[in-house]
């Protein structure tokens, strides 16, 4: 399949809201156009959504698809608006997009808004040490990339100061998620504006891509839901992660979305609900099973 068919196939549709909320959607403050990182092509930034009250809350990263290529921190802006309804603050970011910014840029971008978000906590109004992610497809592999790896998806590109915060997270919710690139044909050129050549030619860039390269003991529990009828991320992925992260002792759990394809399976409202209380369960330290 070659990249003029994945990208729409891969983006994420807008989520509105579910029709479910403690909080109504009035009552949230949101902050739109946050910068986040400066980089050289110019600033990033993140729409901050946040539940009434003092806080602190627990914070989620919110991380749009599209194929890594195209989108917008909008896309997902119903599910940020969702779950700071639900007493999450949602941070929501655009991040740099290929073929102009290759792999690891974007990984490189979440870890910063990672940063941003501890060191931004109290203006935020976020809990530093309760983090969460939540993405679907390209931000699906983002997130779970964050959840299990740590500095050694970096490049030498990016330096980060020392003492800085840390980016892991507490909490993985996602779905349609790419988690392992180490299988596909060595000679596809199927991601190669992405990450810059076939697996043959760059197999080390693929394997840095894949969060199941990853999967430790010291890894967040982790929620994923997939499409029944999903064409383009393979079952067999998040199934995959699933076994590997509950091998490692980590929690770990596959909600299959009945009768829904990839672009659909983002907004059932089921699929959603499940990866709030995922979430606030996970985040407010209740022992998950």
């Amino acid at each position: 399949m070659n990249r003029s068919r994945i990208a729409p196939l891969l983006l994420s549709v807008f989520v509105g809201c579910v029709g479910w909320a403690a909080t109504a959607a009035d009552e949230i403050e949101t902050r739109y156009g946050e910068v986040y990182v400066e980089r050289d092509s110019g600033p990033l930034k993140a729409d901050v959504y946040l539940p009434p009250g003092k806080g602190p809350f627990p914070g989620v990263l919110v991380v749009h698809g599209g194929a890594w290529h195209i989108g917008t921190r909008a896309q997902l802006s119903g599910v940020a608006q969702l779950l700071a309804q639900n007493g999450l603050a949602s941070v929501a970011i655009s991040y740099r997009l290929a073929p102009e910014h290759k792999f690891p840029a974007q990984i490189e971008d979440c870890q910063a808004a990672v940063r941003w978000m501890r060191e931004q906590a109290h203006q935020l109004k976020i809990d530093e040490n309760r983090i969460g992610g939540f993405g679907y497809s390209a931000g699906a592999q983002l997130v779970s990339l964050l959840g299990t790896s740590d500095s050694e998806a970096n490049s030498e590109n990016e330096t980060v100061a020392e003492g800085s915060p840390s980016t892991r997270l507490q909490a993985v919710a996602c779905g349609g998620a790419p988690c392992d690139f180490r299988t596909l044909p060595p000679d596809s050129r199927m991601l190669s504006f992405w990450l810059g050549g076939t697996r043959g030619e760059k197999p080390e860039q693929y394997r840095l891509a894949s969060p199941a390269a990853f999967v430790s003991p010291d890894d967040p529990p982790m929620f994923f839901f997939h499409g029944e009828k999903d064409e383009l991320v393979p079952r067999a992925s998040p199934e995959s992660m699933c076994w590997a992260l509950k091998q490692a002792g980590i929690p770990a759990e596959l909600y299959i979305v009945p009768d829904l394809g990839h672009n659909f399976a983002v907004m059932d409202k089921r699929a959603l609900r499940k990866s709030v209380e995922f979430l606030s369960q996970a985040l407010h330290g209740e022992e998950l099973q």
